[in-house]
């Protein structure tokens, strides 16, 4: 079935996704790119013909928006996209850094630390190598699961995966000069760790995410996402 006339293609990656996360990860896609804009309706059959879906996975998706707070659903009248606010993406990056900086304490109570040390240093190292942005993204995911992993707790698993996932697509690619941030800040983590100092890594793991939620505000100004004042 072709893509709708109404909407543009989705992406390779999008269409690689289950259907739920596909019209989940569409939607978003729409809203980062201003084809949806702040109170307007999503139009669910033109997300289902665009992505070759019947309407159930994307109202799959659209519940998960609406948990992530992309959307709300309104009663006989569909759903409709939430207004961006700028605190909201600096509070969404500052719970990350806390989650974040919380699993790397753990990390190191719970785990092997020459081992998790070893790791996360090799994957500093290979990052410094990198301007690629999916290459990069792919090692800095590593980098925070191998974190997360060493931390042993399912319950900060569960909070990152009900963190909403605020820019589409690979956000080094998106988001200018992230790449800059995220490599000095996995430095600066991999240097506390080196010491011994899980305390000062968390406090670095929150400034990093800090600046990166600065830079997503400004990329979201940019766009033209967020509600003028």
């Amino acid at each position: 079935m072709p893509a709708s006339t109404n909407l543009p293609a989705p992406t390779e990656s999008v269409r690689r996704r289950s259907s739920g996360n596909q019209a989940a990860d569409y939607i978003r896609t729409l809203i980062f790119e201003g084809e949806l804009r702040p109170g307007q309706r999503v139009p669910q059959d033109d997300v289902a013909e665009a992505l070759s879906l019947s309407r159930i996975p994307v109202r799959e998706g659209l519940i998960a928006l609406e948990r992530e707070g992309w959307v709300t659903i309104e009663l006989n009248r569909g759903a409709f996209v939430n207004t961006l606010d700028a605190a909201a993406v600096r509070d969404s990056y500052e719970l990350f850094g806390l989650v974040y900086g919380f699993a790397t304490r753990c990390a190191m109570e719970r785990s092997d630390t020459d081992a998790l040390l070893a790791r996360l240093a090799e994957l500093e190292r290979e990052a410094r190598t990198t301007d690629d942005a999916d290459e990069y993204a792919r090692l800095t995911i590593a980098f925070h699961n191998a974190i997360v992993e060493a931390a042993r707790s399912p319950r900060i698993k569960v909070v990152l995966r009900s963190s909403a996932r605020l820019v589409a697509g690979n956000f080094f690619e998106q988001i200018p000069g992230s790449i800059e941030v995220e490599r000095k800040g996995t430095a600066a983590i991999v240097r506390a760790l080196r010491k011994g100092d899980a305390d000062k890594a968390a406090d670095e793991y929150l400034a990093t995410m800090r600046r990166q939620g600065e830079l997503v505000v400004k990329a979201f100004e940019a766009r033209g996402l967020f509600d003028p004042v």
